[in-house]
């Protein structure tokens, strides 16, 4: 009787070091779950840095603050130079003239980035108010068309990096002037109406601007409202997060791949003034689209051109 005392006590205890051991491991892999760091989006990193990376690195690179200057003007981050596209742009005009908003001759754009300490010697960061309208991306665009390859944008742009309590100055910094000289610009990077024209049946051409403008809205002083002859509709707002970051590379790829769009395939994109559609296309093109070119002169020039066809 005092053997099968035993023997049930000891079934007893056996069940519960095997619950309590259950229970350890269970707790053990959830511990392990919650503190894995995801992995690092490497494609990404190659075209964007957060903020916590650049409060870090501040003293390392040259940071363009790409916004207006009313915006620039009411705090940026410390050291930052006002930088918006139109500096680095053709603006002698009005919306809608031929050459109106297009990069600036090769000469003249190289003293305003040598002007700027830039050279490619030190890293570039671009930020903004993303999505906004892709600033970033467009000047960072420009740099590239220059021959400057080490620039990268901000994610998240100022929102992100007053949410890392990143410092706020409104001292406006004088940047010592460096020589830098521009043989030609990219043409690589950039379609021209030309070009679109004597390329259009073996190219893709994608619409970066909102669907209402795609359809005909004219809101922006275009000559001609639609889009340009078999467009692809695809608003550039489709590749960011509700918070401006800029989504994933797994997304992004299917954003584009949804769109019928491949890496191998000659694309051009556009939109009003090639600002958005620049930001798009250096996104592309670092997702491996190395065909794709941004309209520098996008819809305001081919609006403006009565012998070019347009559609609703």
């Amino acid at each position: 009787m005092r053997a099968k005392k035993l023997l049930v006590l000891f079934m007893v205890l056996a069940l519960l070091l095997s619950v309590v051991g259950c229970t350890k491991t269970s707790e053990d892999t959830k511990t392990t779950e919650q503190t894995k760091e995801p992995a690092a989006d490497q494609i990404k990193s190659q075209l964007f840095v957060d903020a916590s990376w650049l409060k870090t690195n501040l003293d390392k690179v040259i940071v363009l603050d790409v916004r207006p200057a009313k915006d620039y003007q009411a705090g940026h981050i410390p050291g930052a130079i006002n930088s918006p596209w139109q500096s680095l742009a053709n603006m002698t005009g009005k919306p809608g003239d031929q050459g109106w908003g297009v990069i600036l001759p090769a000469n003249e754009l190289a003293k305003k980035i040598g002007d700027m300490g830039i050279n490619g010697d030190k890293t570039v960061i671009t930020y903004a108010a993303p999505p906004g309208w892709g600033e970033d991306g467009r000047v960072l665009w420009v740099l590239n068309m220059a021959g400057i390859k080490n620039v990268k944008m901000l994610d998240g742009g100022f929102k992100a990096w007053k949410a890392v309590q990143g410092e706020e100055s409104k001292d406006v910094p004088k940047p010592t002037a460096v020589k830098f000289a521009i043989t030609s610009l990219n043409q690589d990077l950039n379609a021209t109406t030309d070009y679109i024209k004597a390329n259009q049946s073996k190219m893709k051409i994608v619409d970066a601007r909102a669907d209402k403008e795609y359809k005909g809205a004219a809101d922006f002083g275009e000559p001609r409202g639609g889009h340009l002859p078999d467009a692809i509709s695809l608003p550039f707002e489709g590749m960011y997060n509700q918070d401006g970051t800029i989504k994933g590379t797994d997304d992004l790829k299917k954003f584009f791949a949804d769109a019928g769009l491949n890496p191998q395939d000659e694309i051009v994109t556009y939109c009003t003034k090639g600002i958005r559609s620049g930001d798009m296309a250096v996104i592309m093109r670092n997702l491996g689209f190395t065909k794709v070119k941004n309209y520098d002169a996008s819809y305001y020039e081919w609006s403006g051109n009565k012998s070019l066809s347009v559609e609703k």
